[in-house]
């Protein structure tokens, strides 16, 4: 998929949560087209600490206002200046970076881009800024392929979900927080959801051990599962190897070996056989 560097101009900075902004960019011309699971590289500018881009996650693209939302979690000097931004202030980006998640056969011919033929029951598993790629997954899957959606969301306290009324737009929305005080109490595994259901494919992005549990429980119970994997990055297109993580490929012969692969640009998106995480 071909890549670009644009100007984007804020269109609108919200910030929704005290430690989280949303920020929504625009541009004269359509946006490019862009896979849910894809990530954008931000250039950040006034910052003196900050000399390379920030890897941001595509939250949602509204083809409608022609805007792309990300969701950043303000965690140091670099998004500190994000949050900071005006309506009308240009930020340049690259984008789309990554592979995405898997979705199955669309509806509609013009979006054969999304084509894999997976299934129409899904669990979008999601924790922390985690939740961030998966608003636009689910709404790929309800409005494009007319997939049967459902969200899994933990945090640790109810003031930690973020975006709720976004989400209940695409699909059935079930939650677990630390303390209790919203949905069912524990992480996102310990949820009912998960000894009562099947599903065709789960897909997750949150916490290292968040998504191993899911890998493990999906494992155990022989589900198909993808996870977005959030290691460190820095290009955003495989040259400096910050990113690069250990996965089972599969040969030309049919065996399977071990071989590092950049998170960037061979992902983030994984199937969970591919990775190492259960030898």
């Amino acid at each position: 998929m071909k890549k670009y560097v644009l100007n984007l101009r804020v269109s609108s900075l919200e910030r929704i949560h005290e430690r989280y902004v949303l920020l929504k960019l625009t541009d004269e011309q359509p946006l490019p087209q862009m896979l849910p699971g894809q990530f954008v590289e931000v250039r950040v500018d006034g910052s003196p600490t900050t000399f390379l881009r920030r890897p941001i996650s595509i939250h949602y693209v509204d083809r409608v206002k022609n805007e792309l939302w990300l969701l950043v979690a303000v965690v140091g000097d670099g998004t500190r200046r994000l949050a900071q931004l005006q309506v009308g202030d240009l930020l340049n980006c690259m984008l789309p970076l990554g592979k995405g998640f898997f979705i199955p056969k669309p509806r509609e011919k013009e979006a054969e881009a999304f084509v894999q033929p997976v299934g129409d029951k899904y669990l979008l598993v999601g924790g922390g800024v985690g939740v961030a790629p998966l608003l636009y997954q689910g709404a790929v899957l309800k409005n494009v392929c007319g997939a049967d959606v459902t969200f899994l969301l933990g945090a640790r306290t109810a003031k930690d979900l973020l975006m709720m009324d976004e989400f209940h737009k695409y699909g059935r929305v079930c939650v677990t927080t630390e303390d209790g005080s919203e949905g069912e109490r524990g992480f996102v595994t310990n949820h009912s959801l998960l000894r009562e259901e099947r599903f065709d494919m789960i897909q997750c992005c949150g916490p290292t051990p968040m998504m191993r549990a899911v890998v493990t429980y999906a494992t155990q119970t022989d589900q198909a599962c993808q996870v977005s994997l959030e290691n460190m990055m820095a290009c955003g297109l495989g040259a400096c190897l910050c990113c690069v993580e250990k996965v089972r490929h599969r040969e030309e012969d049919g065996t399977v070996a071990l071989r590092n692969v950049c998170v960037c640009k061979d992902g983030p998106v994984f199937d969970k056989e591919e990775l190492t995480w259960l030898l």
